[in-house]
């Protein structure tokens, strides 16, 4: 799959797929959309000081990233699982500036997200433990272990089969009771999904050039 750097508004890189036409994050700023989808409303938003977490397409780190330094910074146990199917390229992965905004020893943090094994919990910091899975989460039974799904996947235009009720069940199924899921997409279809498999939905004002996002709650 072909993928190509570009930088978005905030100054902060990004993939491109030409292929699909699609792009890992907004192009109207990479960190801000992170920051404001999966750490605000997110992990502060659910506010416990232990959270398990499930993300569904590790792509560029990003998330993972920020929620290690979100866990540093307030002395919260995290556990973050994510899978990928198509991990970057370490030409790809040197491309990307993230590290640029952060003091150094944030910055070296990010490199050992990206250098620690997959299929391998690694404890990153006392704070963060992380395990990364090289599979296609369509095709993972997951148990009822998880807090928090980070849904990132492709948007629904692109690859609607993720974003299907049958796949979206499975992440139901992950979240233990009163578990969240957030997301960037509201398209109608998705929200349909949601509410099918048994999602409580609150649509929440999004980041900068996105209007709204999503947070599902297993309540």
């Amino acid at each position: 799959m072909h993928r190509e750097i570009i930088t978005t508004e905030d100054g902060s890189t990004t993939l491109h797929v030409p292929g699909l036409n699609e792009h890992y994050h907004s192009v109207h700023g990479a960190i801000q959309e992170s920051r404001h989808i999966f750490i605000q409303a997110g992990i502060e938003y659910y506010g416990q000081n232990s959270i398990h977490i499930l993300e569904a397409g590790f792509g560029t780190g990003l998330n993972a990233f920020l929620t290690l330094l979100n866990a540093k910074d307030n002395q919260r146990n995290v556990v973050f699982h994510s899978f990928e199917k198509y991990p970057l390229t370490e030409e790809e992965l040197a491309n990307l500036n993230y590290t640029t905004f952060f003091p150094a020893e944030d910055a070296s943090l990010f490199k050992e997200i990206h250098s620690s094994p997959w299929e391998k919990e690694v404890e990153i910091t006392p704070y963060f433990t992380l395990h990364k899975h090289e599979a296609d989460f369509s095709d993972v039974c997951f148990t009822e272990q998880f807090d928090i799904v980070f849904f990132d996947a492709f948007a629904p235009d692109v690859q609607p089969h993720l974003w299907s009720a049958d796949i979206l069940s499975k992440f139901y199924q992950a979240l233990k009771p009163n578990g969240i899921l957030v997301t960037y997409c509201v398209k109608g279809i998705v929200k349909q999904a949601l509410r099918e498999v048994g999602f409580s939905l609150k649509r929440l004002p999004g980041p900068p050039g996105k209007r709204e996002m999503l947070r599902a709650g297993k309540f």
